[in-house]
């Protein structure tokens, strides 16, 4: 039986959160460092509201939801930042050398000789709109049943089926560009 949130204390959740909230972040964002960042923000923001719970959904679905949201802001800001500094990083800030924009991958558990392939999926991944993205990543990667999808992203059990299927089609339109001879 799961306690009510108010009857949690901070390590409580902690303890029974932190690995989803850690895996959620890494699918998302891909890199060790900021997904440890984002862990922290999310437990940051449940402490901070939890007294304002109201208990419409499960905790899990409410840690989920900011988990997904504190990714995406994140992932937003990202996109913001390259825009703007785009000219400067294409350059060494000291000597005006041109600087190549190396790809970071860095996702635990996969081993050695599938990084490359999951490297091409996570890129596909990231080439989703938002809202796909998200369906597909809590839907494949985090197995969670559609109906707690739609709870988490505020949606339908039928929108949260459409998204998913376009997010399939459009992974396999991407994946097609890179190995285009497996195309069926």
């Amino acid at each position: 039986m799961q306690n009510k949130p108010n009857e949690y204390n901070l390590q409580q959740l902690v303890e029974t959160y932190k690995r989803l909230v850690f895996n959620t972040a890494i699918n998302f964002l891909q890199h060790r460092e900021e997904a440890e960042d984002i862990t922290q923000e999310v437990f940051i923001e449940v402490y901070q509201s939890l007294s304002t719970f109201k208990e419409q959904s499960t905790i899990s679905t409410w840690i989920y939801r900011i988990t997904v949201n504190k990714c995406l802001d994140h992932l937003r800001a990202k996109k913001r930042q390259k825009r703007f500094g785009f000219l400067t990083s294409l350059f060494h800030p000291e000597s005006g050398e041109v600087l190549m924009e190396v790809s970071h991958f860095d996702h635990p558990g996969i081993e050695m000789e599938k990084k490359e392939k999951a490297q091409f999926l996570f890129k596909a991944i990231e080439s989703l709109p938002e809202n796909q993205k998200t369906a597909f990543i809590l839907w494949h990667i985090e197995e969670l049943p559609q109906k707690e999808i739609a709870e988490i992203m505020q949606s339908s059990v039928k929108a949260i089926e459409s998204l998913l299927q376009r997010a399939k089609a459009n992974l396999r339109k991407e994946l097609e560009k890179i190995y285009p001879d497996r195309r069926n």
